[in-house]
């Protein structure tokens, strides 16, 4: 197994660009001895020599020496990029919570290929739990997801908050309402969202208004909700609101406004709080706050 150092490489570099030894040493600010000796021990590791050396002439490459040190060149040039931070372009992973990745992934998608294009962003749409494991882990650099589930290990940014609505049947009694408030859903059969923490949120905003709600179905998509709530079997209780009218059965919904239910539900931007942003990462996560601003200011 070869042992040839990073050192070694670099004195041979420096001796093709210079055309010399003694160039090369003073270039690198190290003795002709040393350079020569580390020249000597690399082409005995690799078994061939690298340079034709000629008294009175210029160190020239041998045809083997000039592949092997534009390799070396290159080899180096990368290591310089990488410990310099210079990555800009490496692959970004993003996660998205389930419920707001058809709202946000693909309008993200086109702006990145836009504002950073030749940067790979590599989408990871997940529930709150395997959001928090796959940050944990390094599989994704940030997420974008309500905040739940989410301890101390990370940090959370805000970047949108949303109050949350009711979905309803047009023909609903409750529909005729402009808005509603939890006390109006008391005793209403709710279709609530069955995601990780979600189920116990929902119930948590009844609760802490001295209310019980009835549970009629757990839902475990956002869609799934919306279709039960349009076929007239509950009414829904979501934060994240869907532009289309529609169900994905083809029946119709509309949304109404909670009221009573607090500042609402922040949607944040998480990574690992030992684990700084790369440059990639942050130049995406500007783009999530533009995107994720657009969620707030939707109409309802």
């Amino acid at each position: 197994m070869l042992s040839i150092t990073l050192r070694q490489l670099e004195y041979a570099v420096a001796v093709a660009r210079t055309g010399g030894v003694t160039a090369a040493a003073e270039a690198l600010n190290v003795s002709q001895p040393a350079l020569s000796v580390a020249l000597s021990q690399l082409e005995a590791q690799i078994g061939q020599p690298l340079f034709l050396r000629r008294a009175g002439s210029a160190v020239t490459p041998t045809g083997y020496g000039r592949g092997f040190l534009e390799e070396a060149e290159r080899i180096l040039a990368s290591l310089a990029r990488l410990t310099s931070g210079a990555t800009a372009h490496a692959p970004v992973a993003l996660g998205c919570f389930e419920d707001l990745a058809p709202m946000i992934l693909a309008p993200l998608l086109a702006l990145v290929a836009v504002d950073l294009p030749g940067l790979s962003l590599v989408p990871r749409v997940a529930g709150f739990e395997a959001l928090a494991e796959d940050l944990a882990r390094g599989r994704i650099d940030l997420a974008l997801s309500y905040d739940l589930g989410f301890d101390d290990r990370f940090d959370r940014e805000e970047v949108a908050r949303l109050a949350p609505h009711a979905v309803l049947a047009p023909d609903h009694p409750l529909a005729a309402r402009a808005t509603l408030s939890l006390e109006d859903l008391t005793g209403v059969p709710l279709v609530l969202a069955d995601q990780g923490p979600s189920l116990g949120h929902m119930r948590m905003l009844f609760s802490r208004a001295g209310l019980m709600p009835r549970i009629a179905h757990r839902a475990h998509s956002l869609e799934t909700m919306r279709s039960l709530a349009a076929n007239g079997l509950g009414v829904g209780l979501s934060y994240t609101r869907p532009a289309p009218g529609l169900s994905y059965d083809g029946r119709p919904v509309v949304t109404r406004p909670v009221t009573g239910t607090g500042a609402g539900e922040p949607i944040v931007l998480v990574r690992l709080a030992a684990a700084p942003p790369a440059e990639a990462a942050a130049r995406v996560a500007e783009l999530v706050r533009t995107i994720a601003a657009g969620l707030a200011a939707a109409p309802a």
